[in-house]
């Protein structure tokens, strides 16, 4: 079994402009992997279309409708930062069912892990709103029909996108079938995602905020997951890893003042596919989110992916300290987060 990665030009339809989340990212990315022929080495799926009950395992059936009458009408924006065009309600139902493909795909054993190559991004979308270039959490859906579908008890969703997915935080703030981990810079937009911030009732703990300061980088990053996810995931025991992957945190992307190298993200993604095969049969699905600069968005994606196949020798890796902001302050909230989640 291999990497697969799912795929359609539909994603393009979403007509944001010139928008920083555009089209031109899906296009450089596709361009990149076959040019590298990394297209040659993993399998291309396409996506299926999501279906509105699908949806409605996180958002309301009155906010579907009210997105597909906007698009209806000519589409025009949901938030300051969030636009939809005539043909994005059909494209945002693809986007949620390219993670799920995936899902359905790793589930059945026909790939080992599944790379979704979807947008609109979702991370930021909450049950009744958009927000953050999101209108579906694409993530938040995949996690609730996982456990719906194949009677799972526990998946794992790790956000190392930039911003703090508050949307996906909210959603599952209460729900101990699902552990939420994220990194972000911080405080950056949305303002959320405090250390503080651990979950409620049965679920207290589950949700793992690593608020970090600008400027952190690769040995930064090795340290929280090799520190606090793996500890954490380990006794959690998913059964299914999702990831919101979003590679704003790279040092060339202009959205956000993070130092992260390919490499780093490499080592990421090693600690993902660790966990993975050692606790949930390699059972992992990643759904793009952020990552605004193309030319790293490829780099980063093709690292990935090729980290996800078992290409990547991890050993010849360098962490990268040349950018690192590893002061008082990050090494700090590494010590705190392994106090209050009990890893100390």
């Amino acid at each position: 079994m291999k990497t697969g990665l799912i795929y359609s030009p539909i994603y393009l339809e979403h007509d944001t402009g010139s928008h920083p989340e555009n089209a031109k990212r899906l296009e450089a990315v596709m361009a990149y992997l076959k040019k590298m022929g990394v297209l040659n080495r993993i399998g291309v799926f396409p996506p299926r279309k999501a279906t509105v009950d699908e949806v409605a395992l996180v958002h309301t059936k009155e906010y579907i409708t009210s997105i597909e009458n906007k698009a209806i009408n000519g589409g025009g924006w949901l938030d300051m930062d969030t636009f939809l065009s005539p043909a994005s309600f059909d494209v945002a139902m693809y986007a949620v069912g390219g993670v799920l493909t995936g899902i359905e795909k790793v589930m059945a054993g026909e790939l080992s892990s599944a790379f979704a190559l979807v947008r609109p991004p979702g991370h930021h979308a909450g049950i009744s709103k958009a927000s953050g270039f999101c209108i579906f959490n694409n993530v938040a859906v995949a996690a609730r029909y996982a456990l719906k579908e194949y009677k799972l008890q526990r998946v794992m969703i790790v956000d190392f996108d930039v911003h703090h997915g508050n949307g996906t935080s909210d959603i599952f703030y209460s729900d101990p079938a699902v552990l939420y981990f994220s990194t972000h810079q911080y405080p950056f937009y949305p303002g959320t995602g405090s250390i503080s911030e651990t979950g409620s009732g049965e679920a207290t703990g589950n949700t793992v905020n690593i608020p970090l300061p600008a400027m952190s980088g690769d040995s930064i990053y090795n340290r929280v997951f090799e520190e606090i996810l793996v500890p954490i995931g380990r006794r959690f025991r998913p059964q299914l890893i999702l990831v919101s992957a979003g590679y704003d945190g790279h040092r060339e992307d202009y959205l956000a003042t993070m130092r992260l190298t390919v490499d780093g993200f490499v080592r990421m993604t090693a600690t993902i596919k660790q966990l993975a095969g050692e606790l949930c049969g390699d059972r992992m699905v990643f759904a793009l989110e952020g990552g605004y600069a193309t030319e790293s968005l490829s780099e980063c994606i093709k690292a990935t992916l090729e980290t996800m196949n078992g290409e990547v020798n991890i050993g010849e890796l360098q962490v990268s300290k040349e950018t690192d902001k590893e002061d008082a302050d990050s090494v700090s909230i590494i010590q705190n987060a392994r106090r209050l989640h009990g890893l100390a």
